[in-house]
């Protein structure tokens, strides 16, 4: 029975590393550039388009608030590659303006009633600010919220199951403890010596 349950954490233990291993190297080495920030420099790339929405179209927007009709959606999916429906968009008697954050840069849509003049504009920071923004979760949807959940649950399943296998194989490795109580000590004394709050 003994045997049987060590194989289960065995099972378990390669079946959550396996799970977990991409997301381990991504959040690992974004949270190098997360800590060195400062010295990674990133240069923002905008990109403005600017089109005019056809006067029955811009009418139809003015009388519908707070919904965005599907046509004027898809005319601005069309001209833009963008969608504005359900989006939470300010509206005001002068314009429509919707912010559109994005991990790694953001983006903005400005439609003025007075000429129809539709402003998009995206900032791009790169590929470090994007996987940076993956990391924090920022502006990422529930989807990737829900998959960092999951991810978290694995590797707390990889670490207990690690442990009960450390602690099966400690009388043959002596260096064992040690070694985990130095993994356990290391933050937390770093904390006390070296973090000062203000």
């Amino acid at each position: 029975m003994v045997r049987n349950y060590l194989g289960s954490v065995r099972q378990w233990h390669w079946i959550s590393s396996a799970l977990c291993l991409a997301a381990l190297l991504l959040f690992a080495i974004t949270g190098f550039t997360l800590n060195h920030a400062a010295s990674i420099e990133a240069t923002p790339k905008v990109t403005e388009h600017i089109v005019e929405m056809p006067q029955a179209l811009l009418e139809q927007l003015q009388q519908s608030e707070p919904e965005v009709p599907a046509n004027v959606d898809q005319w601005i999916r069309d001209e833009l590659n963008v969608s504005i429906a359900g989006s939470g968009a300010e509206w005001s008697p002068h314009d429509f303006y919707l912010s559109m954050p994005r991990p790694g840069g953001d983006a903005w849509l400005s439609i003025d009633f007075a000429n129809g003049e539709v402003l998009y504009e995206v900032t791009s920071r790169g590929w470090i600010s994007y996987f940076n923004d993956l990391h924090k979760g920022r502006h990422t949807g529930a989807a990737w919220s829900l998959f960092i959940d999951l991810t978290a649950l694995a590797c707390v399943i990889f670490a207990i199951t690690g442990l009960v296998l450390l602690q099966r194989h400690s009388s043959k490795r002596p260096s064992t403890w040690p070694l985990t109580s130095l993994g356990l000590l290391a933050p937390i004394l770093l904390l006390l010596l070296f973090s000062h709050n203000g």
